[in-house]
């Protein structure tokens, strides 16, 4: 079987994984200040053929890289995602969190700042899980989160190159992603030829939010990572 390669969220950490129990897994650091350089990168580190899922930012990349190297990825798992160009808030809000880093904020500062953003409603009444989303900021750190906003920076449209994805993909939302939601998810579906939607009761940090139901939905996906219409929901 490849092996199985997530890429986190910005301001996200392997931890973002860690309870879905998705046994040995390939967890690249995102730290390019460009898409490309990013898809670059990972090319060169990688195995030769793997099964690649990425959370938000993590899934952009994703989608970047199976469109630049369809040949090397056997299953794409895109999760809490977005296709599309950013948009001018976007772009100024990323701006703004590069300037406040220039000035002396911090990656778990920022990351406690949209905290209501980035929970489900259930989720953000969970302390653990609030502590560990904040930890993680903690840990990308300054620099990195610095690179992955300059690499927002760096998107572009990926919905008109995905017709030509051909790799089978699950797409994974969560029904209170206020910074992805759903239809984000069916926009992308509707794009690629071979790929299903599951929609979890979950908000943006959905592999933390719900890792038993996400995990699960995962391992079932992966054993047949050549053949979509056989993965199995999990019932929840």
């Amino acid at each position: 079987m490849p092996a199985l390669v997530l890429l986190a969220g910005m301001n996200c950490t392997s931890d973002l994984w860690s309870d879905a129990g998705l046994g040995p897994v390939i967890t690249p650091v995102l730290d390019r200040d460009d898409i490309d350089e990013q898809v670059e990168a990972l090319c060169a580190e990688l195995p030769q053929r793997f099964v690649l899922g990425g959370h938000s930012l993590g899934g952009i990349v994703a989608m970047a890289l199976a469109a630049a190297a369809p040949e090397r990825v056997s299953g794409l798992c895109l999760v809490s995602t977005n296709a599309k160009a950013p948009t001018d808030a976007q772009r100024d809000g990323w701006r703004e969190w590069l300037a406040e880093l220039d000035g002396g904020a911090d990656a778990r500062e920022l990351q406690s700042r949209i905290l209501p953003a980035l929970l489900g409603p259930e989720a953000a009444r969970r302390p653990d899980v609030v502590e560990r989303t904040l930890a993680m900021g903690a840990e990308t750190g300054a620099e990195r989160l610095r690179a992955q906003l300059r690499m927002q920076l760096s998107r572009r449209d990926l919905l008109g190159l995905l017709p030509s994805v051909h790799t089978p993909t699950l797409v994974v939302s969560g029904l209170d992603d206020v910074i992805c939601p759903p239809h984000f998810h069916t926009e992308i579906v509707s794009s690629l030829p071979d790929a299903r939607l599951v929609t979890l009761d979950a908000g943006h940090m959905l592999p933390l939010e719900r890792a038993e139901a996400f995990g699960a939905l995962v391992r079932c996906w992966q054993a047949q990572p050549t053949d979509a219409e056989a993965a199995v929901t999990p019932r929840h």
